[in-house]
């Protein structure tokens, strides 16, 4: 079966990434908006009887979620034999319960729009909880892919004598596997909300960081809130340097230059998310799942 790449303009780099890889075309999808705020949506490419593979990370989603919508059922409509959905940054999975009275559970919702549209679902490191898969929500085939294995080989390739730290007890399922691939020490801190915009963080157990290449890593940077609580209490260690990895990097609330100002001496995610701290490419190891 034929396959081809859609994307839009704002994942087009990534998708254009993947489709050289995969050797089949790329199209840009065309999106048209009316005065009044409706969208119309144009495919530029003849995609019947092929696999269509739409390429759109779901950061800033609720736009996003009807544009992938509508390009789907668009291709299904003009004769397309499959269609499947690469979401680097997969949305709304923070909502998985009823925390009060009330409230919607987003990500069963979420789900359940999206689910009609496509076969098959590809996302990386997605931020799951309460969740054991994505399956549990999502009604189509799903694929997680994870960027570890490129986070340490990264971390190899560019650093010496690294020392790996998790921010907080959630993020550590990251550091111990990624600082096992980039052979380096590892350990966490130990983090005490105070409210979604206030934490406190100190390290779990005494490592040697001074002299050290510090690399804090996380899935998600997102007002990195907790990455600057970490970053300013592993200064006092006095390491060489200070690097923060996230395979996610959303940036909300000027959170790249509060990292800077917080004493990172680099920012690095991969581009699962279009920004320019992005180093590492998620295109290979999404195209061997496809």
């Amino acid at each position: 079966m034929k396959k081809i790449v859609l994307s839009f303009s704002y994942s087009q780099k990534l998708g254009r990434n993947l489709a050289k890889k995969l050797n089949c075309k790329f199209s840009m999808v065309k999106i048209k908006e009316f005065p009044d705020k409706e969208k119309l949506i144009q495919l530029n490419a003849d995609v019947k009887n092929k696999q269509v593979i739409i390429v759109d990370s779901l950061y800033i989603p609720d736009e996003k979620i009807l544009d992938i919508c509508l390009t789907a059922d668009t291709a299904k409509d003009l004769g397309a034999k499959q269609v499947i959905l690469v979401a680097p940054y997969l949305c709304y999975l923070r909502q998985d319960k009823r925390f009060h009275t009330g409230e919607s559970i987003s990500s069963k919702t979420i789900a359940k729009i999206v689910s009609p549209f496509f076969s098959k679902l590809i996302t990386v490191d997605p931020h799951l909880h309460r969740y054991k898969s994505l399956g549990i929500i999502y009604r189509l085939k799903t694929k997680v892919l994870t960027a570890n294995y490129l986070i340490g080989e990264y971390i190899k390739k560019h650093y010496t004598n690294p020392v790996i730290i998790g921010p907080d007890e959630e993020s550590y399922q990251w550091a111990e596997v990624i600082a096992k691939i980039a052979g380096a020490e590892v350990t966490v801190c130990k983090k005490t909300r105070f409210s979604s915009r206030k934490v406190k963080v100190l390290l779990k157990n005494n490592i040697t960081i001074k002299g050290k290449e510090v690399i804090i890593v996380d899935d998600i940077i997102s007002t990195a809130h907790t990455m600057i609580e970490a970053i300013k209490h592993v200064k006092k260690y006095k390491p060489v340097s200070i690097t923060c990895i996230g395979v996610h990097g959303l940036f909300v609330e000027n959170a790249y230059n509060k990292l800077k100002k917080a004493g990172a001496d680099l920012i690095v995610t991969t581009n699962s998310v279009p920004h320019t701290t992005n180093k590492i490419d998620l295109s290979g190891l999404i195209s061997k799942e496809i």
